[in-house]
């Protein structure tokens, strides 16, 4: 027995196998496990990819019949694949919304189908019907409708309501639908800003949806800016007749059941599967069927040997009292022996004569555990490797002042530090992660951060913080002392900042109010702090999150700028880099969200809302007396031009005398609130005029105009050219304004 532990144990260390030998492992970040493969001779009939390296990154790609797809991830224990979805439109130039189309698969005999589980089927206009028709299962269409009532949209997304948006779930398995949306009269007018032209529909990842479907516009005349694709899953299976190499029977009496061609696995039936004799077992063959690794065990149970043990053992969840005993499938925990249980061992011992025996135990005992120790490195170095350890190695060791600055923790040194992750010792969560203080060895107090979830776009966010922080020294940015990739999820290490966030001092849960001298200081080190990522950094640097939330204050309320996770660097000769859609709701750059272009105005536009918090002490989207959610950033906008500053500034700085200064200042956001970013300043200009500001350099009405220009030399111009200085600046004529955005 203890030979077979031994073998199991050795087979474990090698790793389960992913694809066929010599095959191709993965495009890109996509993991490509078989039965899909890259290649002849490396896949299944009916799931060969290919993998487009002439884009990078590499693309992945499932082509047949004419048609295209992207596959963005592939599941082997849900038997799913997530793929871009393409978006279907009502014609530009129509004066109707309704229009016919269809949505298809290649390969419409393989063994895809879009998955009923995972997805739904959304419609997006006023006053329509939209259907999803399977092909050849008219009875199974899933239908829904939305209407625009009143002379707005829902300001709320409306997804569930049925305003300007819909959505239900898909009835029919298929892998091809018809998609037809019709336009229904109402009675009642609808209002002349609304398109009632145009429509749109899609199949979507419900998880997705639920993520980001908020920051959808809900108005189809937002409809130039809506993503050309989303994501969607789509469900794979095997059929018995066309993959009995898949599977070994050992017939329907047999206790063991069925199982694949790994060991340690099973085959479940999507179809009805309660037979009840052998003459059943011939009706197996036009079953749907699929396979999974056996509990306690983990891998692609579509290949030999491709099912291996979890050592449950070196799993933080396992509790055991005593010593834990990884055994095939599970594992065992062996009480600890006591002094008085070692008489009567050594007796029996003794009596059997089993010096031998014993000398055999401690000999297997000893291989154990350095086959234990063995696979804890192996873990460890598979970590580091995924989480970009070499990269990191080198960026330290090429440059002197970086490996000074950063250090490569241990996971035994952050472990001490936080009592092995104590509960009591977490600070608060991040948009990337958890913090936890901690004490090092040298008693500098730090906080650590590691990711909530296990996945590669949250390990890929974390390195590039540490990327960004290791090359960026400046005292208002909070400094990275170093980092640790051992574990499955890294862990970064920073400097304790103690007085807590921006937001936790502006929005009512100190209990003192900053004071106005330490708000415009505070406003003045974050506008330096992003003025240097952009122009000052070893490399350019788009905050991108730029928040109240993640500006940390001292216990002398210095500003530090945290969070990096969603940042991007880009070369000298870049003006902008086109990303997908990333930030927080409230602080997001409209021009921004509708180009998905990324340039340093997006952070501009992110600070113009912090200023707007320091002057009004109010959140970035509150709600009004009547209920109604409103965005600090176009009120503040709309307040400012109809001359109405004083309605909305906090009453502490006027009674502390800096009414004066806070209009400077209320300018100066105005102007970083610009729709188009053309027409905001940049950072250091804002720096400039906040140092002036500071230094009681605009005290004069001469000055004051003097410093507006400065940052506003565009703004009397664009003004002139109609009535904008008298409108209402509401969320929904930022989306009608937005149509005027260069794209």
């Amino acid at each position: 027995m203890s030979l077979q532990l031994l073998a199991a144990a050795a087979l474990a260390l090698a790793g389960p196998p992913v694809t066929l030998p010599g095959c191709r492992e993965s495009c890109g970040e996509v993991s490509v496990p078989y039965p899909f493969g890259i290649g002849v001779g490396c896949f299944h009939e009916g799931f060969g990819l290919t993998c487009d390296d002439t884009q990078q990154p590499p693309k992945l790609l499932l082509l047949g019949d004419g048609v295209e797809v992207e596959v963005l991830d592939i599941s082997l224990p849900d038997s799913t694949v997530r793929i871009n979805s393409n978006v279907l439109f009502s014609a530009s130039d129509s004066d109707s919304p309704e229009f016919n189309g269809t949505w298809s698969l290649p390969h419409a005999s393989g063994p895809f189908v879009v998955s009923i589980t995972f997805n739904w089927f959304v419609a997006v206009g006023c006053n329509i019907f939209a259907q999803l028709i399977p092909v050849g299962s008219e009875k199974n269409t899933s239908i829904c409708g939305a209407m625009c009532v009143g002379n707005m949209l829902d300001d709320a997304m409306s997804a569930c309501s049925g305003i300007g948006l819909c959505r239900t779930p898909i009835k029919g398995l298929s892998p091809s639908y018809s998609i037809k949306v019709l336009s229904v009269q109402r009675s009642t007018p609808t209002s002349r800003l609304l398109d009632t032209t145009h429509a749109a529909a899609f199949i979507v990842d419900r998880e997705w949806y639920r993520i980001y479907g908020y920051d959808m516009p809900s108005n189809i005349t937002s409809l130039d800016y809506w993503p050309q694709s989303v994501p969607a899953v789509l469900e794979w299976w095997f059929d018995l007749s066309r993959a009995q190499d898949l599977y070994l029977f050992s017939g329907l009496d047999d206790p063991r059941g069925n199982r694949c061609i790994s060991s340690n696995s099973f085959a479940y039936y999507i179809d009805d599967a309660n037979h009840t004799s052998q003459m059943q077992q011939l009706r197996l063959l036009h079953k749907r069927i699929r396979c999974n690794c056996s509990q306690g065990y983990e891998g692609n149970p579509y290949i030999t040997h491709g099912c291996q043990d979890i050592n449950e053992c070196l799993q933080p969840k396992v509790t055991c009292r005593g010593t834990c005993v990884n055994v095939p499938g599970t594992y065992t925990c062996s009480p600890k022996k006591s002094i008085r249980s070692l008489p009567g061992l050594i007796t029996v011992i003794a009596i059997s004569g089993g010096f031998g025996l014993l000398f055999s135990l401690l000999g297997v005992t000893k291989v154990s555990k350095k086959l234990k120790q063995r696979s804890a490195r192996k873990l460890k170095q598979k970590f580091f490797k995924r989480n970009h350890g070499l990269l990191l190695e080198q960026l330290i060791s090429s440059n002197k002042d970086i490996a000074e600055r950063t250090k490569v923790f241990s996971l035994e040194e952050l472990e001490q530090a936080t009592n092995k992750f104590d509960h009591n010792r977490i600070l608060g969560g991040g948009g990337h992660g958890t913090v936890y203080k901690g004490i090092l060895t040298d008693q500098r107090v730090v906080a650590i951060k590691r990711s909530k979830i296990v996945v590669q776009r949250e390990i890929d966010q974390f390195i590039n913080e540490v990327v960004i922080l290791s090359q960026t020294n400046d005292r208002n940015v909070v400094k990275l002392f170093g980092c640790c990739l051992e574990t499955e999820v890294p862990l970064l290490v920073f400097e304790f900042i103690s007085n807590g966030t921006l937001s936790y001092h502006l929005h009512g849960q100190s209990k003192s109010s900053l004071p106005w001298r330490d708000r415009l200081r505070i406003a003045l080190e974050i506008a330096r702090a992003i003025a240097y990522l952009h122009c000052a950094a070893s490399i350019s640097v788009f905050h991108r999150d730029i928040k109240s939330a993640n500006i940390l204050l001292t216990d002398t309320l210095i500003a530090k700028v945290s969070d990096f996770g969603a940042s991007r660097s880009i070369s000298i000769d870049e003006t902008g880099i086109h990303t997908a859609i990333q930030g927080t709701h409230g602080y997001l750059d409209p021009e921004y969200y509708y180009t998905s272009q990324l340039t340093d105005k997006s952070d501009v536009y992110s600070f113009g809302v912090i200023l707007a918090e320091l002057l009004t002490s109010v959140k970035p989207v509150f709600s009004t007396h009547s209920s109604e959610v409103k965005s600090l950033a176009s009120h503040f906008v709309s307040v400012i031009k109809d001359y109405r500053l004083l309605d909305i500034l906090d009453t502490q700085i006027v009674e502390e005398g800096g009414a004066k200064d806070a209009e400077v200042v209320a300018r100066l956001a105005e102007a970083c609130l610009s729709l188009k970013g053309e027409e905001r300043p940049t950072m250091r200009q804002v720096e400039t005029t906040l140092e002036d500001v500071l230094g009681s350099k605009v005290h004069s009405s001469s000055q004051v105009s003097r410093t507006i220009q400065i940052v506003l030399k565009d703004q009397t111009h664009n003004r002139s050219k109609g009535n904008e200085g008298t409108r209402l600046y509401s969320l929904e004529k930022e989306f009608i304004q937005s149509s005027e955005i260069p794209r």
